[in-house]
């Protein structure tokens, strides 16, 4: 670091010569990487993680997709799995805007950017996921609307790309504007970012609804031929958003001394009770069409939950998310998810686990079983693509305890009045 760097002071209370936005980058960057030994110690276990991700991504792309366990059968499998989850976390983050910018609560407004900054490390750890699922990543650019040779405008895919795309370029603008006025202990001026964020509440619907048109478009794959499979998305990412986005309060809360007010995270688990009790309904209604009309994705549904022709592999998965999921329920309608409780967290964690394995495993996988051809293959991830997925899983958190240092640093600093607040 440089003389003058170094003597830049922590406080943002600074001569108008050195408060330009350089000077907030580089104080974020110092911010940044500077800590505890608990916080190097985590950096550097994720660091670790993610170089073997990278690693085992290098023996990927050096060998081919064989390294993998996909098939001409089962083509997608646990990158578009997690890449769908993903979407989802993203996609929940709207779910603390809606309460703080439509219904103007004040406590929401507080801690709403942590909402949008997982938001942001979501749609990062969604690109990688594609990147990974290519094979041929020098191929990417081929997703580029403009550039690339994509079916426009007829290609779902191209649609996904720009939702996800126009949904993290929104996300950083709001937060680096937000945290940037704070910075200087300026209040924000509404026409540089509300009119982001009220875009941001359609543009995160829009990447889910998208995502899942994506697939039920696909008139090969009876399995995803729902009309519920968008409804379904949304209820699901508005569990799976704000669980996650609860754990990181506390975490925050703990970590960086930073004192949340209870009030929002009581909100959240509000609309997770509305949001699970929606998914658990229309994932009964999918079931009843399954087993009691039959069809060309009964099959499917048979496989899926108790087997078919002597092949499980995804019995254990399927059972152990339906199970996590109405465990959540209980427990978030128990009255100690209101407070600061091992009973809210353990409820977190099942529902985001749970989740995963619904829009993962008990979702992707057994659209592609039976194949079209009405043939078993059955798919289990190779150890190349776990060690992919934890390595992006590790990246996207170290990217996500970045920019939560940045934040609360900022916080801490800031000279502007809860009276004056940016959300005000």
């Amino acid at each position: 670091m440089s003389q003058d760097a170094a003597q830049l002071p922590l406080l943002p209370h600074r001569p108008r010569h050195v408060q330009s936005y350089p000077r907030f980058l580089w104080w974020a960057l110092s911010e940044s990487t500077n800590g505890s030994v608990a916080f190097y110690t985590w950096m550097v276990a994720l660091t670790a993680v993610f170089l073997v991700g990278a690693n085992a991504w290098a023996v990927q792309v050096a060998d081919g997709m064989i390294v993998t366990n996909m098939t001409d059968h089962v083509s997608w499998g646990l990158y578009i799995a997690n890449f769908t989850f993903m979407v989802g976390l993203a996609a929940g983050g709207v779910m603390m805007v809606i309460p703080a910018y439509l219904y103007h609560d004040k406590k929401m407004h507080d801690v709403v950017i942590l909402g949008e900054l997982v938001a942001i490390a979501a749609i990062v750890m969604c690109l990688m996921f594609v990147v990974a699922d290519l094979g041929r990543p020098e191929r990417f650019w081929h997703m580029i609307p403009g550039i690339g040779r994509f079916n426009w405008p007829m290609s779902m895919l191209t649609w996904d790309v720009l939702v996800l795309n126009g949904y993290l370029v929104i996300n950083l603008h709001i937060c680096g504007y937000l945290l940037y006025t704070r910075f200087l202990g300026r209040k924000p001026k509404a026409k540089w970012y509300v009119p982001f964020v009220m875009l941001s509440i359609f543009w995160a619907i829009s990447i889910h609804t998208v995502t899942a048109f994506l697939y039920c478009g696909l008139g090969g794959r009876p399995f995803w031929n729902s009309a519920l499979l968008a409804p379904r998305f949304l209820a699901s990412a508005f569990v799976s958003g704000p669980a996650f986005i609860i754990l990181a309060m506390r975490v925050v809360r703990i970590v960086m001394n930073l004192n949340f007010p209870i009030e929002p995270a009581n909100t959240l688990i509000r609309i997770i009770r509305v949001a699970m009790c929606v998914n658990l309904l229309m994932l009964g209604s999918e079931l009843f069409t399954l087993f009691y009309s039959g069809g060309g994705h009964a099959a499917t549904g048979q496989y899926l939950l108790f087997g078919l022709h002597g092949h499980y592999g995804l019995v254990p998965w399927m059972w152990t998310s339906i199970v996590l999921n109405i465990a959540a329920a209980i427990l978030f309608f128990m009255p100690a998810a209101l407070e600061r409780s091992s009973v809210r967290i353990a409820a977190c964690v099942f529902c985001i686990v749970g989740i995963w394995i619904e829009k993962g495993m008990g979702l992707i996988i057994p659209g592609f079983i039976p194949s079209t051809l009405h043939e078993i293959v059955e798919y289990s991830p190779s150890l190349i693509e776990w060690k992919v997925t934890i390595g992006i899983w590790a990246f996207g958190l170290l990217i996500l305890t970045l920019m939560f240092k940045i934040t609360g640093a900022v916080y801490r600093n800031s000279p502007v009045d809860d009276s004056e607040s940016d959300f005000a």
